[in-house]
């Protein structure tokens, strides 16, 4: 299995984790498909939003699968006045990611960015790799320090 740029911050970091890869079809598959297809709890596979403020600056924000991002707290966490959703077709062109596999590591720039605090309540939590079909399995507070990002009650 090839490595991906999440995976090889990780790595660089000495960050332990474990790699589940999914099979995946042509159609679009959420994190709670991806948590029913790996047989976990939706709660613990993250699924990674990009955002921006209203200056323009994208944001990134990490929560559960099964969860909505409250824009309201995600500019409030970020000191922004409103935050809005990038749409589909700025993904890719603004992260290197595409919709499905965009991971809060690895993006062609690093941008701010914020974890929904009850991920550490869990040990461990799935979150993309950096590719569709792919997820590694690590623990929140090495994710925030992998990500430079900081916990935030997002939802």
């Amino acid at each position: 299995m090839s490595s991906t740029n999440a995976m090889r911050i990780l790595r660089s970091l000495g960050v332990l984790f474990e790699v589940a890869p999914y099979p995946v079809g042509d159609e679009h598959i959420d994190a709670v498909s991806v948590a029913r297809t790996l047989g976990v709890a939706p709660e613990i596979v993250f699924k990674t939003l990009v955002a921006r403020n209203e200056k323009e600056e994208p944001l990134v924000f990490v929560i559960p699968g099964p969860s909505e991002l409250d824009l309201k707290k995600a500019a409030r966490a970020a000191g922004a006045k409103s935050v809005e959703m990038v749409s589909f077709k700025d993904l890719t062109p603004l992260t290197g990611y595409v919709r499905g596999g965009c991971s809060p590591l690895g993006m062609k720039r690093r941008f701010p960015t914020w974890i929904e605090e009850i991920a550490m309540v869990y040990d461990r939590i799935y979150v993309s790799a950096g590719a569709r079909g792919l997820q590694v399995i690590v623990s929140p507070v090495e994710l925030c320090r992998a990500a430079r990002a900081v916990t935030a009650n997002l939802i």
